[in-house]
């Protein structure tokens, strides 16, 4: 009997002196190691890849557009804007774009105009379309006088390019004043109603000489 006994006691003691940890004696220091209570630092981060263009995302970004100029979209897949020429550069391609912009604008509504009903006076433009205006006019003879006139312009607007404190495509036209009011705005609108123009221009030709027919042209 007192054997079972003890064995009894034995499985009440053993479990908790098992589970309960252990003390160093007094006077002696636990040791304890390092890598015992940090955790394991992580991997290196991998180094970061090029920044890529926000409207163009498999193309890297230009590091010439920052952002900073009017209409700037990151938009450069040729990387024309790294031209760093004395004459060939930023400036010269924004004033570019605005001119053509502008222009194509003008166009746009020349063409549809033309093609509605609107046409120069005389018995020789009743027919013209704005598809075949250009050989009429050869013909009379009225792109000599159109091309005095254009080379007036243009040398007028690309002389400004040589003044250092020139902003591209500010010549102090605003008849409306409408800069008056927000510039900034009016500046982005011009931006994008340009590059709006210039796409749309391009589709009215390529429609127009596809079905040789006016306005909608279809």
């Amino acid at each position: 009997a007192s054997g079972k006994m003890a064995i009894a006691a034995l499985l009440v003691i053993l479990p908790g002196y098992l589970t309960t940890p252990t003390r160093a004696p007094a006077g002696v220091r636990a040791v304890v190691r390092m890598e015992d209570t940090v955790a394991a630092a992580p991997p290196p981060m991998p180094p970061p890849g090029p920044k890529m263009s926000p409207c163009i995302p498999f193309l890297k970004a230009s590091t010439i557009l920052d952002g900073s100029m009017v209409g700037d979209v990151g938009f450069d897949p040729f990387n024309l804007a790294s031209l760093e020429g004395e004459y060939i550069n930023l400036k010269w391609f924004r004033e570019a774009e605005l001119k053509h912009g502008r222009v194509a604008m003008l166009a746009t509504l020349g063409w549809i105009m033309v093609d509605i009903g609107f046409k120069l006076p005389g018995d020789g433009y009743k027919g013209v379309t704005s598809l075949n205006a250009h050989a009429v006019n050869v013909e009379y003879g009225n792109m000599f006088t159109l091309f005095l006139l254009v080379a007036a312009v243009e040398a007028y607007t690309g002389s400004k390019l040589f003044e250092a404190d020139h902003k591209p495509g500010n010549y102090g036209f605003d008849p409306l004043e409408l800069g008056n009011e927000d510039f900034g705005t009016m500046e982005l609108a011009e931006i994008k109603n340009g590059r709006l123009a210039m796409i749309a221009f391009s589709g009215i030709v390529t429609q127009a000489a596809l079905t040789g027919k006016s306005f909608p042209y279809y």
